[in-house]
């Protein structure tokens, strides 16, 4: 095995990680087909070339031998480690064909050629992304693909081990909305987060005993989606050094569709660990364990990306912008949390309930002015409810929301529409950014 040495429906499933044998299998009725859908395929298997940020990038795609363009296809992402190459993902290196995408593959035909696959060359074999770069590189190949191909936009995965873990953390930072899933194998925060407040299902492998990026790397990595999602901390066990096993949790509390799992492992730094010995190899039990996490997302079953119909429950309503038709939201329930607009999804994080001149979410979480500050752009955030004024709210009749403590109304930044955007405080300007209604 050939890697390094040195360095879009309403409801989704509930998600599990399940067993590292079996396949299971995906939904069947596509939802969001792309351009490259019912024409002859305008790209096919082998070595690509793409204009991106003003420069000549590469990759290798992987079309399945019996493509259907009448199907839309599950797209993944392959991205190498430091100093490996596109070629040694598509090819599986000493492996070959058992190890190509990190043994990905031979899942996917397993599973009847469910799958095309991508392995994109970074510059300098490595996945600096300076200014984005590489990011803008991924939504270039999309780009392309889309209109090649016929893909299943809501099937889009991306995985990759050390300084390819690092480039799939940075999609799940800054393409929460592009992305199903990522996999992260003993990765670390080299490419950067630009982002990382939305959430996107999430799995992260780690060596306890690693060198090259020390397992502390890969549980940052983890908890910044631990938070994303709304999952309940915890501290997840890991395998003792000498046990030669592994040990995979799955977060509870996770918004629905929103998994995080976590599946350290007794060993280095090493994208194929083989419990009971100190070797590695196609044999893994890592590719069984994400491609399960990876197809428990069927084609009819994409995470929330439209407003309910529903009412919300009783007991709380949702503050939705005017000018966004987004709801004000707290990914999770700590102290601190930044509020910000999302989807509304009628989650736990969106059921606003007023007590006196507070807004509670979560039973016992108050919008909150951080720091007790007044002035433009003071962040809006949830704490524990202590009475404060800072905690106090006037819902007025002209649709804006403001501080008692500071006058200034409740904002979205930037006057931004997307899922993501902060919550901030900022003078009452009549912008359709600060009018909000209670529903």
């Amino acid at each position: 095995m050939s890697r390094q040495r040195s360095l879009l429906g309403l409801v989704a499933v509930s998600a599990a990680v399940l067993a590292a044998t079996g396949v299971v299998a995906f939904g069947s009725a596509a939802t969001a087909a792309t351009a490259g859908c019912g024409k002859a395929p305008a790209l096919a298997s082998g070595a690509h070339t793409i204009q991106s940020s003003g420069q000549n990038r590469s990759y290798i795609l992987r079309v399945p031998a019996n493509y259907d363009s009448n199907h839309p296809y599950r797209l993944i992402f392959g991205f190498h480690w430091n100093g490996g190459t596109a070629n040694d993902v598509d090819s599986g290196g000493t492996d070959g064909y058992n190890w190509s995408y990190y043994g990905l593959r031979r899942l996917a035909d397993s599973a009847n050629n469910g799958t095309i696959f991508v392995a994109p060359q970074g510059n300098g074999n490595g996945w600096a992304n300076p200014g984005g770069q590489d990011v803008t590189f991924v939504d270039d190949m999309i780009r392309q693909i889309e209109a090649g191909l016929c893909v299943d936009t809501a099937q889009l995965y991306s995985a990759g081990f050390s300084y390819g873990g690092a480039m799939s953390y940075a999609l799940a930072c800054s393409r929460a909305t592009v992305f199903r899933a990522v996999a992260v194998y003993s990765g670390g925060g080299l490419s950067g987060c630009g982002g990382g407040n939305q959430p996107i299902a999430y799995i992260g492998l780690h060596g306890v005993r690693d060198n090259v990026l020390p397992i502390a790397n890969g549980r940052g990595l983890r908890d910044t989606f631990v938070r994303a999602n709304g999952c309940t901390p915890q501290n997840p066990p890991e395998p003792a050094q000498g046990s030669l096993t592994h040990v995979v949790t799955t977060y509870s509390g996770c918004r629905t569709g929103y998994p995080v799992a976590w599946a350290p492992f007794d060993g280095g730094h090493d994208p194929g660990p083989i419990d009971g010995c100190t070797c590695s190899g196609w044999r893994s039990w890592t590719p069984g364990v994400v491609w399960n996490f990876f197809s428990q997302f069927g084609s009819d079953q994409p995470p929330p990306t439209t407003p309910p119909t529903s009412p919300p429950p009783t007991g709380g309503k949702q503050i939705v912008g005017s000018q966004s038709g987004r709801c004000v939201d707290a990914p999770n329930s700590g102290n601190g949390t930044q509020t910000q607009l999302f989807d509304c999804n009628n989650g736990d994080g969106q059921r606003w309930t007023t007590s006196g001149s507070q807004l509670t979410v979560f039973g016992s979480k108050c919008l909150d002015a951080s720091g007790r500050g007044t002035t433009n752009g003071t962040k809006v955030i949830i704490w524990d409810c202590n009475g404060q004024s800072n905690q106090q709210w006037t819902v007025n009749a002209n649709g804006t929301i403001t501080g008692v403590q500071s006058g200034l109304c409740l904002d979205a930044n930037g006057a931004g529409t997307a899922n993501g955007t902060s919550i901030i405080l900022w003078s009452c300007n009549g912008g359709a950014n600060q009018q909000w209604a209670l529903r």
